[in-house]
Order: structure tokens, then sequence, then C-alpha cells
């Protein structure tokens, strides 16, 4: 292995969410995040549009990408051996105005505390727990032309808390497999930082030993994965090989994602895992920098059935 820490920070979280139009709306016209890419999901044979929504510069740790499910009509069940919540990055003197807005669009927000971090807690319409935490040190650009004054926008990921019904097995695989360093403990939370550590590198461990095992199948209501960022793909093979050789079997070959290189890794706990790399081009691979996010790119696998596929997710959701 590289003697730098391989896994850097987060890269994008992705979240099975429901109907399209509600989910573009939570992310760009509530929480004034950027449009970055409207796609269609990779694997399988019937296509689902796949969302990217992101900060100013639409950077790696600053990426929510959501499959809306609800056409499908497959419903997901939440439990332990997920990532149960995103935590995401805003300015300290913004939860209040958070507060509010949140409150004058129905959605009830609570403010809690934990690592000493205030935070407010809330849900997706899909339910699935969103955190917004007060962070004082985050040099990442909010989107600033979106609804929300760029003082008071989300700058990118803050962490994700991971359900687990055995902590030991679940911090195993954070030290030894994803060069995770161990933090503190908050209650039933274990702290691990990944890379150099801080916003957009935490991994929360909730030791919830008796919660019934969740879903992992796509499925309306859960998150899918968290992906995080490594520097190139031969630490990305590295990485496959070291946990392999560690003995952690449900390793996926090298995905090619359009935008990235994907490798996915099944923990112990249940969540899912990926070590990325983006493509030198990333998101302008296929649309210029101007109109990123505006229209529906079809992924090359299906580019023979755009009319049909086009056809069959319906339209795009209205800005």
């Amino acid at each position: 292995m590289k003697q730098n820490p391989h896994i850097q920070r987060h890269h994008h979280i992705t979240l099975n969410v429901g109907d399209p139009q509600e989910d573009y709306d939570f992310h760009t016209k509530l929480l004034g995040l950027k449009s970055v890419k409207k796609t269609a999901l990779y694997d399988g044979d019937e296509p689902i549009f796949h969302f990217y929504y992101g900060n100013e510069a639409a950077e790696e740790s600053a990426l929510i990408t959501c499959f809306p499910m609800r056409q499908s009509g497959r419903k997901a069940r939440k439990g332990s051996g997920q990532i149960s919540t995103l935590q995401l990055s805003v300015a300290p003197s913004s939860l209040d105005y958070w507060h509010a807005r949140l409150k004058d669009h129905g959605i009830e927000a609570k403010r809690e505390e934990r690592f000493g971090d205030k935070l407010l807690t809330f849900a997706h319409p899909a339910g699935i727990d969103y955190e917004l935490v007060a962070v004082k040190d985050d040099a990442r650009k909010a989107y600033s032309k979106g609804p929300v004054p760029a003082e008071h926008g989300i700058r990118g990921t803050h962490g994700i808390t991971v359900s687990v019904r055995d902590l030991d097995n679940s911090e195993e695989f954070m030290a030894d497999g994803w060069t995770g360093k161990k933090g503190s403990k908050d209650g039933t939370v274990t702290r691990y930082q990944v890379g150099k550590g801080g916003t957009g590198t935490i991994v929360d461990l909730r030791h919830d030993h008796d919660l019934p095992q969740g879903s992992w199948a796509y499925g309306e209501g859960v998150v899918h994965h968290c992906a995080f960022q490594v520097s190139d793909l031969d630490v990305q093979k590295d990485v496959k090989f070291h946990l392999e050789g560690l003995g952690y079997t449900d390793v996926s070959e090298r995905k090619d994602r359009g935008y990235f290189q994907s490798v996915y890794v099944r923990t112990p706990g249940g969540a899912m895992f990926e070590a990325t790399v983006s493509k030198p081009e990333g998101f302008l691979i296929d649309e210029p920098a101007e109109s990123l996010g505006k229209s529906l790119q079809i992924p090359p696998v299906f580019i023979h059935r755009k009319d049909e596929i086009m056809k069959h997710l319906g339209p795009l959701p209205r800005d």
C-alpha cells in the first residue's frame, strides 16, 4: 500500500428517493444545491433517473446523487446495516436561518448537539434522515446562484452515520481496511475520520445492537451507498487488493460510471462503500460547464435506446 492514507474524503453519497420532481425541488429549491447532472442509472436493463446535486464547483465531497424509485414501485426497509444519516456542512451563523427556512416549507427540524457540534435534524420527503451541522472551518464554496444566500449555503458533506449491530467488526474495517482514524465517542456513536480528517471525511458508527436489518436492494427511502475519493487508479487497485487480502471478499471489479471509476465493497456492518477516481474531464465529459444539469445525458451503454429511455423515464423535473 502507498504510505499516505489512501481513502481521502467523501466523493459522493447516493440515495434511493421517491418522485423525481419532489426530489429535485427538495435539493435545488429548498436546500439550494446546484443541479450538476441529469442522467440515468448504469446498472440493470430498466433505466432509472440519476440526478446529481452539488456546490458551486460541483466538487468531490459535495455531491449528493439520487435514484428516484417511485416509478419502479420498489420500497426499501430502514434498519441496521445501512447508512442512516447524511450530514451536511453549513456556517455556524446559519442554523437559525435554516431552522426558519425548513419550518416555512413545512419541514420539522430539531436542534441537537453531537461531538460538540450544533446541528439541525430533519428528513427528506422519502424519509431519509439529514443533518445540517455548524462547521466553523470549511473552505468549500456553496452554490451562489440558487434560492439560498451563499453565506448560508451548504458547502458539502460533513459526515455519514452508519447503523451497525456489531460495532467491533465495523471498527476493524474502518481502521484496517479503510485507513480511518478513531476519534471520540458520544453516546452510542463512535467517530472515525479518513484522509486528513475534518469536515467531509467523517464516518460515525452508531451501535444499534437491537435494530433489525434493513434492506440493501434498490428501493425508495434509504441511502444506497457512500463513495470516497482516492487519488488514482493505481491506488484504487491497491485498495481492492488490500481489502481482499484482509478477507473482505465482497469487493466489486472496477466499474465505469461515466464521470468516475468505481470499486464497491459491502462493509461487515452492511453499508456499501465505494472507492472512487474522478475522470480528468469530470462532469464536462458530455456537456459544457454552462449547461451542467439542464438536459438529460444518456449513458453510453444506453445510447442506442435513447428514444425508448426518454419515453420510459418521462419528463425531466421542472426548474
